[in-house]
């Protein structure tokens, strides 16, 4: 393991004596030992506020619990810490309490779209599995905010085999996120016996899991969890990056153990105003993500959760860092923008536009250095057929283990299988109109 530093070794003794500093890289001492009181913020850190700061503070607090684990605290810089990215995602502000009424406490719905026990299903063939509310550090941008402090914080045998009982009843959940919380918070054992159920399940393909501990607690990544994830593959594992800074020496070697293991890393990106709304900084975040086998995966736009005014940046941003990074660097190191669309809507993708016009044989197009040119479509293009009765099908797509498509949404109105032509949102005026007029005819 890294040798601490001298400002982790300062940190270590503050919190217990000189001995403290043998158990830095123990997981379990640094979970212990996690920072939830102004006092012991500011005593560990010499970080000093004033009367009035602390009392905003203490409101805050007590509606956002703080929880910031020794190894990230040792990450702020204490000269400056209120531009600090690491303190503005660790330590409270008086602005969570801020709300408008456009926020929500739950704006994905995730707790509309739970059919079962800690189950969210939003997607056909896909499950969010909250097996853990438990985080390493509570991060002030969490889209659970409700959720932060719960007592019944990991729920117990009974209740996760109620959600594995769930996806053995659904042959079309091919692909399990495992989240929480952070579910590399539980023991191994717990999160073994759950990997181990879910592998007994014949059409799950893979299993995901998103956690941030190689983020705020990297010591967490030890050789035995590394071992329990090789056991179940194919496991793959999103972190969580925000900001260049965190991807320190511990960091590389908690990512580095996994990849080692087989296990591919991806990242989600929140962007963050004052953390990482700039191009040049997320250009060296993703450039540090790649070099340490890590795919940067999404960049999402702040969600509407009750808290989060100050951290959201306008969609316009995000484009702007997007329109920096391609074509300006590797392509697999640019992240998909994305808004998590509130209500349930799931994630939509939000890029530049580089589709400039078309006609029936012609697209025009831009490129990153804003060259125009044109495309030249075929005269005469023959559609295959396709009755989606894969079953049956005759034609070139002669695929082993092929499934039937169920399509839903602009896929089902593409779908020739489908009889559709349009899509209709409920409670649409117009249509009620209708309606009505066919009810009194």
């Amino acid at each position: 393991m890294p040798i601490p530093s001298p400002r982790q070794k300062e940190i270590a003794e503050r919190i217990g004596g000189p001995n403290a500093l043998s158990r830095w890289h123990d997981w379990h001492w640094q979970h212990r030992h996690t920072v939830r009181s102004l006092e012991d913020f500011q005593q560990l850190t010499g970080i000093a506020f004033t009367e009035a700061e602390k009392r905003e503070l203490e409101k805050t607090i007590a509606h956002f619990p703080m929880s910031i684990t020794p190894y990230y605290l040792s990450l702020v810089d204490p000269d400056d810490c209120r531009n600090d990215p690491v303190f503005r995602q660790a330590f409270p502000s008086p602005s969570e309490l801020v709300t408008y009424p456009w926020d929500m406490a739950d704006p994905l719905a995730e707790d509309i779209d739970s059919p079962a026990p800690q189950i969210t299903h939003r997607y056909p063939d896909r499950v969010l599995f909250h097996i853990s509310n438990v985080c390493a550090m509570y991060c002030r941008h969490c889209t659970r905010k409700r959720k932060v402090g719960d007592i019944d914080s990991i729920p117990d045998k009974a209740t996760v085999l109620e959600g594995i009982e769930y996806i053995r009843s659904h042959p079309q959940v091919r692909d399990v996120l495992l989240s929480g919380g952070d579910p590399f918070m539980l023991s191994d054992n717990y999160l073994d016996w759950i990997l181990t159920e879910l592998r007994q399940i014949p059409h799950v393909e893979l299993i995901r899991i998103g956690t941030r501990t190689p983020v705020v607690l990297p010591y967490r990544i030890t050789d035995d969890l590394v071992a329990v994830l090789r056991k179940h593959h194919p496991i793959w594992v999103n972190t969580h990056f925000n900001h260049p800074r965190e991807v320190t020496t511990s960091a590389r070697t908690a990512l580095a153990r996994m990849a080692d293991a087989g296990i591919p890393l991806g990242n989600q990106t929140v962007l963050l105003a004052g953390v990482n709304d700039c191009p040049r900084i997320m250009k060296r975040l993703v450039h540090k993500l790649v070099q340490n086998r890590v795919r940067p995966y999404y960049l999402y736009q702040c969600d509407l959760s009750e808290g989060l005014s100050h951290f959201r940046t306008p969609v316009g941003k995000g484009i702007e860092i997007i329109e920096s990074l391609i074509g300006h660097t590797t392509g697999f190191a640019v992240p998909t923008y994305v808004i998590d669309a509130p209500g349930g809507g799931g994630k939509i993708p939000v890029m530049p536009n580089y589709l400039i016009s078309w006609s029936t044989n012609k697209v025009i197009l831009r490129n990153f250095e804003g060259v125009i040119t044109t495309y030249k479509e075929p005269d005469s293009y023959e559609p295959i057929f396709c009755d989606r009765k894969c079953e049956r099908c005759s034609l070139q797509l002669k695929l082993d283990d092929a499934e039937e498509c169920r399509v839903t949404g602009i896929a089902q109105l593409i779908s020739d299988a489908d009889q559709r032509i349009t899509l209709v949102p409920e409670m649409l005026e117009r249509m009620e109109r209708r309606d009505e007029e066919l009810q009194n005819t």
